[in-house]
């Protein structure tokens, strides 16, 4: 199962799209902040989406467990920096964007999940 998610991952990876996920700006606004720092947390989200699509083909809880601890990194990269970090902070237009996909990714993870939850038994019960 392929995902369609589009982030803007540096020129060396390679994240393939996660499926129901919002597309990503593909230039975000640089007005300040370092483009090293940028690239890095794209390449985060970008392992992220990677995750993402081989929990979604595979499915263990261990895929999802991965995938989750990923999603919340990326959430805590997104939070707004104090000083004198403020300017490896992404602009808050694209930070927004890119929490909106955490939470989606979030309800993704919580719906893969519910799907590979073991059933109840029903014992006493002929088919």
């Amino acid at each position: 199962m392929q995902a369609n998610v589009e982030s803007k991952p540096p020129a060396t990876a390679s994240a393939a799209p996660a499926k129901g996920l919002p597309t990503s700006v593909a230039n975000p606004t640089r007005q300040s902040g370092s483009k090293q720092a940028f690239e890095e947390l794209y390449a985060y989200v970008a392992i992220r989406d990677s995750l993402l699509v081989e929990a979604e083909e595979v499915m263990t809880g261990a895929k999802l467990d991965s995938v989750a601890i990923a999603n919340e990194f990326v959430e805590t990269c997104l939070k707004l920096s104090r000083a004198p970090y403020q300017a490896q902070h992404l602009p808050e237009v694209d930070a927004v964007r890119e929490r909106k996909r955490c939470e989606v990714v979030t309800l993704r993870i919580t719906k893969l999940r519910a799907r590979i939850a073991p059933r109840p038994f029903a014992y006493g019960l002929a088919a």
